[in-house]
């Protein structure tokens, strides 16, 4: 009987995908091998067309399943029939994917030297268009844990690791392998391969895709719903799971020196043509107890600082009738700086988000404030934004096509825990001072930070110990333009955003260990 090391399963797509795969496993230097087709339509394939090309008489089998069955229910077939104690998963179902030919042997090689190993994934190819990109992915840590984390194509699993685990959770509609995956990682190491030159494991035929910063608001709620719940269970598994309500204190008491509602801080770099009608958009707010506290951080010679005096007393914008506007001036481009330092000077009980390039509806501050004063254990609040375009003409027109942001997907019960699962929580943000002076915003301590996800680090802080209110409504104006650092970046910058906030939850995952240990 012919020794079988490794199981590969692939699922039966159309025969133009599936041929080149079925070429590459053929042409693999280990022959120690079984091919194991999940299909729901056996009658259609022409197995002689399948089998073209293997030379080495390697086992092909069908794995028949219904097309009613969930993604897990189908892995879980292919896994009970597999021979082998390796599983080689080659999730094909959207793209065409080529093996190496020492794809194989490589992963055996790495099982023996990782004894612990519960799942292997490596770098690859992409090929767009006919243009070839190499994707370096992450390593795994226990911060991990983004559902559009990118763990590629191809799977090396131990079979003995998804048996202990009970395999696939055949409920899942549409994140069985994010669960898969986190399941795995709380027993056992996930082994990552990366490539430095001509070193990936297989080839991904794909049709391009831009990054783009709102694909999450096209998701369906009930896959963001399953997420969820894939997210509660794993943080529940692991002892960083926060119960409803557990930890909240009271927000500190406004400071002595709050003789304002509010202090709009604003950071700002080289963007004189913008902080105008930001700064407009402060002065026309319906309460009246605000002030703007314009920090630059390009320098003195900063363009900026020129713009802004021209609302301060003496220059041609200034209205003694309307909130005052003050400026920090720095020479060093550091946000969460910028951040912390206006928070020194503020005179506002409560800090209020804006960026230098977007704009506050004139009710924002209101309805914060009535959050606030809804419950004193509220300790941050988050309103909803639109996103408008600013195009280089001067046209500023509301996005239709995308709808109001209000990151639903918060809820009181459960919120500081899906909060792990997604890059954000909304926009704008509101703080207590005294809570921005005690904590402090991140000034790029963490590693990969680059004036990106201090925000973040705040929130998944803040919600340790306070409740988030919400302003469901939209209060904030989101402005895209060709200038705009979200938009359009490249995939290095991708990765070292996520690098940094990955690196923001692996912390805070701890911090919520040490707490629900402390009260047990």
């Amino acid at each position: 009987m012919k020794k079988i090391d490794v199981s590969v399963v692939l699922h039966q797509e159309e025969p133009q995908r599936l041929l080149p795969t079925l070429e590459s496993i053929f042409s693999q230097t280990n022959h120690d091998i079984e091919i194991l087709l999940i299909t729901s339509k056996p009658q259609t394939l022409d197995q002689n067309e399948m089998t073209t090309g293997n030379q080495h008489n390697l086992p092909f089998n069908l794995v028949e399943v219904s097309e009613s069955q969930t993604q897990g229910e189908q892995l879980n077939a292919a896994i009970d029939r597999a021979q082998g104690r390796y599983i080689l998963y080659i999730n094909n179902q959207q793209s065409e994917i080529r093996l190496k030919q020492a794809a194989i042997d490589l992963l055996l090689e790495s099982v023996v030297h990782h004894k612990n190993a519960g799942m292997i994934y490596s770098d690859y190819e992409l090929e767009e268009d006919g243009r070839v990109t190499e994707l370096h992915l992450l390593k795994h840590h226990i911060g991990r844990v983004r559902d559009n984390q990118d763990y590629g194509r191809v799977f090396f699993f131990v079979k003995e690791a998804l048996q202990q685990i009970g395999k696939a959770d055949p409920q899942l509609k549409f994140n069985t392998l994010y669960d898969l995956r986190l399941r795995l990682s709380e027993k056992y190491e996930l082994v990552h391969i990366a490539n430095r030159y001509n070193g990936s494991l297989y080839r991904v035929v794909s049709r391009g895709k831009k990054h783009n910063v709102f694909d999450y608001l096209l998701a369906s709620k009930e896959s963001q719903l399953e997420a969820e719940k894939v997210i509660t269970e794993h943080l529940k598994r692991i002892n960083a799971y926060l119960a409803p309500g557990a930890f909240y204190t009271e927000r500190p008491e406004p400071a002595k020196d709050a003789t304002l509602k509010a202090s709009v801080i604003i950071p700002v770099n080289n963007r004189p043509q913008f902080i105008g009608s930001a700064i407009e958009s402060v002065q026309a707010q319906t309460v009246k107890e605000v002030e703007v506290i314009v920090v630059v951080n390009g320098g003195p010679d900063d363009p900026t600082v020129e713009e802004v005096k021209r609302y301060q007393s003496g220059g041609d914008k200034y209205d003694p009738d309307k909130p005052e506007v003050r400026l920090l001036v720095y020479d060093i481009n550091n946000i969460g700086f910028c951040l912390n330092m206006g928070a020194r000077i503020a005179r506002g009980q409560y800090y209020v988000q804006l960026d230098s390039d977007d704009r506050l509806k004139p009710d924002a501050v209101e309805k914060i404030l009535a959050v606030y004063d809804s419950d004193p254990k509220i300790g941050m609040v988050i309103g909803s934004y639109e996103v408008w375009q600013l195009e280089d003409d001067g046209r500023y027109f509301r996005m239709e096509d995308l709808p109001v942001v209000t990151h639903d997907e918060w809820t009181e019960e459960n919120g500081r825990n899906n909060l792990l699962r997604i890059n954000g929580a909304g926009a704008p943000r509101s703080l207590p001072i005294p809570l921005i002076r005690e904590i402090g915003f991140s000034m790029n301590e963490e590693p990969f930070a680059r004036n990106y996800g201090e925000d973040y680090h705040m929130v998944l802080q803040v919600s340790e110990r306070h409740r988030i209110g919400r302003v469901w409504e939209a209060i904030y104006e989101v402005v895209r333009h060709s200038g705009g650092t979200d938009h359009n970046i490249d995939q290095i910058t991708i990765d070292r955003n996520d690098e940094a906030k990955d690196f923001m939850r692996a912390e805070a995952i701890k911090r919520r260990q040490k707490l629900n240990a402390a009260s047990n």
